[in-house]
Protein backbone atom coordinates (compact mmCIF):
# COMPACT_ATOMS: atom_id res chain seq x y z
CA UNK A 1 0.00 0.00 0.00
CA UNK A 2 1.20 3.48 -0.79
CA UNK A 3 -0.13 7.02 -0.83
CA UNK A 4 -2.07 7.58 -4.04
CA UNK A 5 -4.34 10.22 -5.55
CA UNK A 6 -2.39 13.03 -3.93
CA UNK A 7 -2.27 16.30 -5.84
CA UNK A 8 0.43 17.84 -3.68
CA UNK A 9 3.86 18.30 -5.23
CA UNK A 10 6.40 15.61 -4.29
CA UNK A 11 8.51 18.28 -2.61
CA UNK A 12 5.56 19.27 -0.40
CA UNK A 13 4.78 15.61 0.32
CA UNK A 14 8.35 14.99 1.47
CA UNK A 15 8.27 18.08 3.70
CA UNK A 16 4.94 16.97 5.20
CA UNK A 17 6.39 13.53 5.86
CA UNK A 18 9.35 15.18 7.56
CA UNK A 19 7.02 17.30 9.72
CA UNK A 20 4.94 14.21 10.53
CA UNK A 21 8.02 12.39 11.81
CA UNK A 22 9.00 15.44 13.86
CA UNK A 23 5.47 15.44 15.40
CA UNK A 24 4.56 18.86 14.01
CA UNK A 25 0.78 19.27 13.84
CA UNK A 26 -0.85 19.25 10.41
CA UNK A 27 -2.10 22.80 10.91
CA UNK A 28 1.37 24.12 11.78
CA UNK A 29 2.93 22.24 8.86
CA UNK A 30 0.32 23.72 6.52
CA UNK A 31 1.08 27.24 7.78
CA UNK A 32 4.82 26.74 7.26
CA UNK A 33 4.39 25.26 3.77
CA UNK A 34 1.66 27.67 2.67
CA UNK A 35 -0.95 25.01 1.89
CA UNK A 36 -4.50 24.45 3.08
CA UNK A 37 -4.76 22.90 6.56
CA UNK A 38 -7.22 20.30 5.29
CA UNK A 39 -4.68 19.17 2.67
CA UNK A 40 -2.05 18.65 5.35
CA UNK A 41 -4.52 16.85 7.63
CA UNK A 42 -5.58 14.55 4.78
CA UNK A 43 -1.95 13.75 3.97
CA UNK A 44 -1.23 13.02 7.65
CA UNK A 45 -4.23 10.66 7.69
CA UNK A 46 -2.91 8.88 4.61
CA UNK A 47 0.49 8.47 6.30
CA UNK A 48 -1.22 6.91 9.32
CA UNK A 49 -3.25 4.55 7.12
CA UNK A 50 -0.16 3.36 5.23
CA UNK A 51 1.73 2.91 8.49
CA UNK A 52 -1.14 0.94 10.04
CA UNK A 53 -1.39 -1.27 6.94
CA UNK A 54 2.30 -2.17 7.00
CA UNK A 55 2.29 -2.77 10.76
CA UNK A 56 -0.73 -5.06 10.34
CA UNK A 57 1.20 -7.03 7.70
CA UNK A 58 4.16 -7.38 10.06
CA UNK A 59 1.96 -8.42 12.99
CA UNK A 60 1.59 -11.95 11.63
CA UNK A 61 5.28 -12.69 12.24
CA UNK A 62 4.83 -11.99 15.96
CA UNK A 63 3.25 -15.38 16.58
CA UNK A 64 6.15 -17.56 15.46
CA UNK A 65 7.88 -17.56 18.87
CA UNK A 66 7.20 -17.03 22.59
CA UNK A 67 4.95 -14.01 23.18
CA UNK A 68 3.68 -12.11 26.21
CA UNK A 69 0.15 -10.74 26.35
CA UNK A 70 -1.29 -7.93 28.40
CA UNK A 71 -3.75 -5.10 28.56
CA UNK A 72 -3.56 -1.59 29.91
CA UNK A 73 -5.79 1.44 30.25
CA UNK A 74 -4.92 4.91 29.01
CA UNK A 75 -6.48 8.34 29.19
CA UNK A 76 -9.41 9.27 31.33
CA UNK A 77 -11.17 12.58 31.57
CA UNK A 78 -10.85 13.12 35.27
CA UNK A 79 -8.73 12.06 38.19
CA UNK A 80 -10.17 9.51 40.51
CA UNK A 81 -10.64 5.80 40.53
CA UNK A 82 -7.58 4.08 39.00
CA UNK A 83 -7.62 1.03 36.73
CA UNK A 84 -10.56 -0.52 34.94
CA UNK A 85 -13.32 1.42 36.65
CA UNK A 86 -12.14 4.93 35.83
CA UNK A 87 -14.36 6.92 33.50
CA UNK A 88 -13.10 7.62 30.00
CA UNK A 89 -10.25 5.12 30.00
CA UNK A 90 -9.33 3.35 26.76
CA UNK A 91 -8.41 -0.33 26.89
CA UNK A 92 -5.34 -1.33 24.86
CA UNK A 93 -4.34 -4.95 24.26
CA UNK A 94 -0.71 -5.75 23.51
CA UNK A 95 1.42 -8.65 22.36
CA UNK A 96 5.18 -8.58 22.92
CA UNK A 97 7.46 -10.96 21.09
CA UNK A 98 10.50 -11.54 23.29
CA UNK A 99 13.47 -9.74 21.83
CA UNK A 100 11.24 -8.42 19.07
CA UNK A 101 8.36 -6.13 18.30
CA UNK A 102 5.24 -5.04 20.14
CA UNK A 103 1.78 -5.20 18.54
CA UNK A 104 -0.98 -3.12 20.16
CA UNK A 105 -4.65 -2.59 19.39
CA UNK A 106 -7.34 -0.46 21.01
CA UNK A 107 -10.18 -2.74 22.10
CA UNK A 108 -13.67 -2.09 23.41
CA UNK A 109 -13.13 -4.24 26.48
CA UNK A 110 -10.68 -6.83 27.72
CA UNK A 111 -12.96 -9.84 27.83
CA UNK A 112 -11.38 -12.95 26.35
CA UNK A 113 -14.07 -13.21 23.64
CA UNK A 114 -13.27 -9.67 22.45
CA UNK A 115 -9.52 -10.23 22.42
CA UNK A 116 -9.81 -13.53 20.56
CA UNK A 117 -12.17 -11.94 18.04
CA UNK A 118 -9.60 -9.24 17.22
CA UNK A 119 -6.80 -11.81 16.98
CA UNK A 120 -8.05 -15.11 15.48
CA UNK A 121 -4.46 -16.30 15.08
CA UNK A 122 -4.04 -15.83 18.83
CA UNK A 123 -6.96 -18.21 19.43
CA UNK A 124 -5.26 -20.90 17.38
CA UNK A 125 -1.91 -20.28 19.10
CA UNK A 126 -3.49 -20.50 22.56
CA UNK A 127 -5.26 -23.74 21.61
CA UNK A 128 -1.95 -25.28 20.52
CA UNK A 129 -0.22 -24.08 23.69
CA UNK A 130 -3.08 -25.41 25.86
CA UNK A 131 -2.87 -28.84 24.25
CA UNK A 132 0.91 -28.92 24.83
CA UNK A 133 0.41 -28.06 28.50
CA UNK A 134 -2.28 -30.76 28.86
CA UNK A 135 0.01 -33.39 27.29
CA UNK A 136 2.93 -32.71 29.66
Amino acid sequence: MKISHCRLLKKIQLRLLEFFVLEVTARSAADILGIQPNSAALFYRKIREVTAYHLEQESHEIFDDVVELGESYFGGVRKGKPGRGAAGKVAVFGILKRGGKVYTKVVGDTKSETLLYHHPHLKMTLAVQSSRIMNI
